[in-house]
């Protein structure tokens, strides 16, 4: 009688606990990776196509603020790419690609132009002193806080650049007898003021004489006087008309007056007597359609022909918050480029000044 053959237990593998442990660590990663590329990447794709919004609907409440914003959202577009990519969703990967694509199709021109200021143009702005007698000119534009910026320091900044002329947004006359206290006089000797509320006006200071000046406002705006006059360069031969501009804020309540502020600057596409220079707080980013749609065809940022990257100048007060927005410009007329943009932190003051090269005659 044969015995019955004893069955073999066939052993389970068993998974290290440190194995285990692991797999559950890539599991939750994972699973907030996902979360975060979903949120993200939707958030990063839709904050960037607010840049193609029709004008009239950026001048709903807030999204002129959503809009300021456009080049921020990149940020958020690459770490939704990098969570995408860990936790091998695709259409967060898709969508995160897209919002990155569309950034670098439109941030791209503030980072490369073809054409670049003669090395003339460099050598003109950097003599002892301010010369209105070539064809190029240093600028610079500042919104000065309602007056609580550091007369002194901008007074420095003009001696320093070699500006030839200035735009300024929010004086007062106390600010203005600062200026002058100060040397404003001996560096920019013509001046043009003006104040719609009798409070808080905008300025232009010249080196040269401010012929034909605007006693009141060059663009009958409904949000501030923005006070012209003509500056002769280049022996005469070239006459540029400069604006000192401060259109409505975005704020709550003032949404249309905002985009109407814009519009109205607009008008002036239209004014073929005379070759353009605005300088100022414009309230407006390149994203926004309204300073797009003023822009046209025939004007253009000085920043953006610049090519030195995205020029930021506001805010420039507030402790651990980076200055996020570029709303002050200097706007060229055809025929005009600029180089050698750039932003400098004033003390006192919630903007940035800002300063380019320019040669009128291309």
């Amino acid at each position: 009688m044969g015995g019955a053959k004893p069955r073999t237990a066939q052993a389970k593998a068993v998974k290290p606990i440190r194995t285990l442990k692991k797999t559950k660590s890539h599991r939750v990663r994972n699973i907030i990776c996902g979360f975060l590329a979903g949120i993200l990447s939707i958030a990063a794709l839709l904050g960037t196509v607010s840049h193609i919004l029709p004008a009239e609907i950026q001048a709903w409440p807030y999204v002129p603020i959503i809009v300021s914003l456009v080049p921020w959202f990149a940020i958020l577009a690459v770490i939704a790419l990098i969570c995408g990519i860990v936790s091998k969703r695709t259409m967060s990967v898709l969508l995160a690609i897209a919002a990155i694509a569309l950034q670098v199709w439109w941030q791209y021109p503030f980072f490369y132009n073809e054409t670049k200021l003669p090395r003339a143009a460099i050598a003109a702005v950097s003599g002892a002193s301010a010369n209105t007698q070539d064809d190029y000119a240093r600028l610079m534009t500042c919104n000065v806080f309602k007056g609580r910026a550091d007369a002194q320091e901008i007074v420095d900044v003009v001696r320093s650049e070699r500006v030839e002329v200035l735009a300024l947004q929010e004086t007062t006359d106390a600010f203005v007898d600062e200026l002058n206290k100060a040397g404003i006089g001996d560096l920019l000797p013509y001046a043009q003021v003006a104040s719609s509320d009798g409070v808080y006006g905008n300025g232009l200071w010249s080196a040269g004489p401010l012929v034909d000046p605007a006693d009141d406002d060059d663009v009958d705006s409904s949000a501030s006087f923005m006070p012209g006059a003509t500056v002769a360069f280049n022996d005469g031969q070239t006459q540029i008309r400069f604006v000192s501009v401060h259109t409505t804020s975005p704020t709550d309540g003032y949404w249309q007056q905002w985009k109407r502020s814009l519009d109205e600057l607009g008008r002036l596409r239209y004014d073929t007597s005379r070759r353009y220079v605005f300088m100022g707080d414009f309230n407006a980013t390149d994203d926004h359609a309204p300073f797009r749609n003023f822009l046209g065809t025939r004007f253009a940022d000085a920043a953006k022909q610049a090519a030195g990257g995205l020029v930021f100048t506001w805010p420039a007060n507030i402790d651990y918050v980076p200055t996020f927005a570029g709303i002050d410009h200097i706007v060229l007329d055809s025929g005009m480029l600029a180089g050698r943009a750039k932003s400098l932190k004033i003390d006192g003051s919630d903007h940035k000044a800002l300063l380019a090269t320019v040669q009128f005659d291309v």
